[in-house]
């Protein structure tokens, strides 16, 4: 691999990397062993007529076949074992990074991409490694070796030899300097089609809904295409090494055939050796051939290593390591100081020139329309974002200072999006606290009003499937919940997270969460002003701008915007 970090992966198996490669030189001694029997046997045996002369040659291939089968399989072994634990622990650490990564990283690599670097990438790495150990040192040993031993026989046909091996080296160089660049494009646009695949699977209600079937097909077929045309491509480049081989070691047989023929006749040579220059030159060929799929691989593993390394470069911003805690401040629980942010550098601001803070054990509300900037708003306060400008306090500490652990132990969110992982409701929950006991995860469920939907699901040790696609949409919101406030969260943010819920079971979760006996400081964020109008400050967005900050009746007398939100959401519900 071009870049060493990941031989550290083959670390725990140094014996395997040690013993494969020996074992696989220890089979290819026999096999050039096997062309000076043979010679023995055409020279001693069959010229001389001695049948015992060919028994006993031929006993001595039978063994040498039998000893480096079992040797060729104990390699195999070998190489297999380090192969497999390499990619083990590489994927395992590729995933801990990426884990480790923000929400800013993920978005600017791409989740598409992450999955087939930590697959297909993965996969590629783990066979050129295998080839590797398998191959690096047997089929250069193999072709030296026959070089060598055709100089034992006869220097001058040997010379033949020399000239194969050189112009088939530059044959190789040639093939690896072009064709890497094209198979690292190739992966690339796997990436693409990988991407088209995972869009159109999680999507493909709102594609039959639209009926954009059709357009869907064609943008896959074309990106697929690109990928067929890129391996195609790579793949006719690789394809050149194979007749290449075989015709440059055929030419090279012709000429031993026809010098030796001439060193017969002038009595420099014997049959057998002639038959024993051949036999090497078809070891070479067999050799080379193999050697040629080795460069092939390696090309492929090359490439992804670059792939690989790219997503470990990537680095979440470093954060502080504050060990002073958040809880017996005086400070606010948030504050924002004119704080901007903008996903990407040459994106617009998502949200501009934000300053408000909100008192511990208060209830804050945000709300404003679809696109008005309160989710960014949410995922500043638990660090999943950096502000561009300004500066986000939690406790009356920077944002940035506080390291993740502490930060997330005390700032509990709901996120939009509800999400289940597969396993039981047990274990779902236990994700806010993994102490918690039945009845703390049982009370928790009560106050997010879901614990009816565990009783009928069959209880904590219900089944949930990837995804919670076993679930509705209202229920995997209230579990979700209920997993935040099993944790106790000093500061609960709950985005837009009763979306799925009816006015009845909205309203009940909100009269639990505001009667929590630990008091938290309570963030909701909505689009409809029934949800926040109870709260004691409410902060208005609208595209990004902070337009209205105050309670209910407040910003009703105001702010034109609330009060259109306010009406909208009441005619809506008939009032």
């Amino acid at each position: 691999m071009k870049d060493r970090r990941l031989i550290k992966y083959l670390s725990n198996y140094k014996k395997e990397c040690v013993l494969a490669p020996l074992f696989k030189m220890l089979e290819a001694v026999f096999e050039l062993t096997v062309p000076l029997v043979v010679a023995r046997m055409i020279d001693s045996g069959i010229a001389s007529g001695s049948f015992e002369k060919i028994v006993r040659s031929f006993g001595v291939l039978i063994l040498l076949g039998f000893v480096g089968l079992i040797v060729s399989c104990t390699a195999q072994f070998f190489a297999a074992k380090a192969a497999t634990g390499f990619s083990k622990e590489l994927r395992h650490d590729l995933f801990g990074h990426i884990l480790s990564l923000g929400f800013s990283e993920i978005d600017g690599v791409g989740t598409s991409t992450l999955i087939t670097r930590i697959t297909s990438d993965v996969n590629i790495l783990q066979n050129g490694v295998n080839m590797f150990l398998r191959l690096f040192l047997r089929s250069p040993f193999i072709v030296l070796g026959a070089m060598i031993m055709a100089f034992a026989i006869d220097a001058k046909a040997a010379l033949i030899f020399v000239l194969v091996i050189a112009v088939l080296s530059v044959v190789v160089f040639l093939v690896m300097k072009t064709n890497i660049p094209i198979l690292k494009k190739a992966q690339n646009k796997l990436d693409e089609v990988l991407m088209l695949v995972r869009e159109n699977l999680s999507g493909a209600r709102v594609i039959r809904a639209f009926t954009l079937e059709e357009d869907q097909v064609k943008e896959f077929s074309n990106a697929n295409s690109d990928l067929t045309g890129l391996s195609l491509k790579a793949g006719r480049i690789s394809g050149l090494l194979n007749p290449l081989t075989y015709v440059i070691v055929n030419v090279g047989i012709a000429a031993l055939v026809i010098v030796g023929g001439i060193r017969i006749d002038a009595g420099a040579l014997t049959v057998g050796e002639v038959v024993a220059l051949y036999n090497y030159m078809s070891q070479i060929l067999l050799e080379l051939i193999k050697f040629a799929n080795l460069i092939v691989t390696l090309n492929r593993s090359f490439a992804s290593s670059i792939r690989v390394n790219e997503v470990f470069d990537i680095h979440k911003n470093c954060k502080g390591h504050s060990e002073d805690a958040l809880i017996g401040s005086d400070a606010p629980a948030v504050r924002f100081d004119h704080v901007s942010m903008r996903y990407h550098p040459d994106a617009d601001e998502a949200i501009s020139d934000i300053s408000f803070e909100i008192g511990r054990g208060t209830t804050f509300g945000i709300v404003g329309g679809t696109g008005a900037g309160k989710s960014t708003v949410a995922n500043l306060i638990p660090g999943f974002y950096d502000a561009t400008s300004g500066s986000v306090y939690v406790g009356g500490q920077d944002v940035k200072s506080i390291a993740d652990d502490m930060l997330r132990k005390h700032v509990g969110i709901v996120m939009q999006k509800a999400v289940l992982f597969k396993g039981t409701i047990r274990d779902n929950l236990k994700w806010g606290n993994e102490n918690a006991s039945d009845e703390e995860l049982m009370e928790a469920a009560r106050l997010a009003v879901c614990s009816e939907v565990i009783n009928e699901k069959g209880g904590l040790d219900a089944v949930v499937e990837a995804g919670g696609k076993n679930f509705s949409g209202g229920q995997k919101q209230r579990l979700s919940i209920a997993r935040v406030l099993a944790a106790k969260p000093e500061i609960l943010i709950l985005d837009d997270s009763s979306s799925a819920l009816d006015y009845v079971t909205d309203q009940k979760l909100r009269q639990n969460i505001t009667s929590l006996s630990y008091k938290p400081t309570v963030i909701i964020i909505a689009q409809r002003t029934i949800s926040v109008q109870g709260c004691d400050s409410i902060l208005v967005l609208d595209d990004g701008d902070q337009i209205g900050l105050g309670t209910h009746e407040q910003l009703l007398d105001s702010c034109p915007v609330y009060r259109e939100i306010n009406s909208s959401r009441y005619q809506k519900e008939g009032a």
